[in-house]
C-alpha cells in the first residue's frame, strides 16, 4: 500500500474519492500538460484514470501514486513506478501553477529520490522531462541528476532522459 509521507513542506497522501476533482483539475490545466509533455485529456478519461488509481493501483499495489498537499491544499501529483520508458523507476511530479517558484518541486522530487532508496531500495531513479523545460531541467541539474540521453518522438519533440543515485539526497527532510 502506498504510504503515507511529509517533506518539510509538502504532504504526499494516497489519493482519497474526494480528490477526484482536485487530480482533473490539475490534468486539465493546460500549462501543466505543456510542462509535462502531454496532450490535454478529456476530463471523462482523467475521472476514469482516478478512478483506476483508486480500484486498481492501489488495491493490486502496482506503484505508488500520491497526491500532493501543501497548508491543506492540493498542490500536485507525484508518482514512482517502472515504466517502459527507462530501464528501472520513473519519477513522476506535476505542481499546480499557483505552487511554481517556491522550491515546491524540488522538495517533492527530492522526497520521491529519498522513498526510492530507503523504502523501494532502488540505487538510482529516472525521469524524463521535455527538452523545453528548462525550469524542470534546470531544477534536476540542481539537485544531481544526470542526462542519459534523448529520445525523440514521431512529431519531433525531444525528450531528456535523467537518472540520480538515490544516495543523493542531501537533506530531503522526508519522513513516514
Amino acid at each position: 500500500m502506498t504510504p503515507e509521507l511529509r517533506t518539510d513542506r509538502l504532504e504526499f497522501r494516497p489519493y482519497r474519492p474526494q480528490d477526484e476533482d482536485a487530480f482533473v483539475g490539475l490534468l486539465r490545466d493546460e500549462q501543466v500538460c505543456r510542462w509535462m509533455g502531454q496532450d490535454l485529456v478529456p476530463e471523462p478519461d482523467l475521472r476514469t484514470l482516478f478512478r483506476a488509481i483508486l480500484g486498481e493501483v492501489y488495491p493490486r499495489a502496482l506503484f505508488d501514486v500520491w497526491g500532493l498537499w501543501h497548508q491543506g491544499e492540493y498542490a500536485g501529483h507525484a508518482e514512482i513506478k517502472p515504466t517502459g520508458n527507462v530501464p528501472g523507476h520513473e519519477m513522476i511530479t506535476a505542481l499546480a501553477p499557483a505552487f511554481w517558484r517556491h522550491g515546491l518541486g524540488s522538495e517533492a522530487v527530492r522526497g520521491l529520490i529519498r522513498y526510492a532508496g530507503d523504502t523501494l531500495g532502488l540505487t538510482e531513479a529516472y525521469g524524463l522531462v521535455g527538452a523545453g523545460n528548462t525550469a524542470s531541467l534546470a531544477l534536476c541539474r540542481r539537485i544531481g541528476f544526470r542526462e542519459l540521453h534523448d529520445l525523440t518522438d514521431e512529431d519531433g519533440t525531444v525528450t531528456k532522459v535523467v537518472v540520480i543515485s538515490t544516495g543523493a539526497t542531501g537533506s530531503a527532510g522526508v519522513s513516514d
